[in-house]
């Protein structure tokens, strides 16, 4: 039998779920790593403590329209936004979700399968320079 629960536990991917307020309610061992707080840190806080403070008006708009809603279309396409590291500040984060609904059918919560991917949005950023810079000197 597989066992569900150290497979979301140990999985090489964050995986953060909140209910349908909004509050933590699981934090994997990769969250932990990718955000920098521990379990029992994250556990029954809001989401705000992992998004940036000039993105929260924007994300509670589109989290609370899904929960009311019951449709997202981020299950299927990829979402990459800013995220708070505890120490290192903004870092860049690509991420899915999950709708998780309760008994009744209704939206009781979301689980977000989460990847770190600040390296990769600096090469891509110094890239863009890169080219840029060659476009303005009329090529190599």
């Amino acid at each position: 039998m597989i066992d569900f629960a150290a497979l979301a536990r140990d999985a090489g991917d964050g995986i953060v779920i909140a209910d349908a307020a909004g509050a933590i309610v699981f934090w994997n061992k990769a969250a932990e790593r990718i955000f920098g707080y521990r379990e029992d840190e994250a556990l029954g806080r809001s989401l705000d403590l992992i998004i940036p403070e000039r993105y929260r008006a924007r994300h509670w708009s589109g989290f609370h329209g899904v929960m009311k809603s019951g449709v997202t279309r981020y299950g299927a396409d990829l979402l990459r936004v800013p995220a708070v590291h505890r120490e290192k500040g903004t870092i860049s984060i690509a991420f899915t979700v999950c709708l998780l609904r309760g008994p009744d059918g209704k939206p009781a919560g979301i689980a977000a399968f989460v990847r770190d991917e600040t390296e990769r949005w600096r090469e891509e950023r110094e890239l863009k320079r890169r080219v840029a810079d060659l476009e303005v000197k009329g090529g190599p």
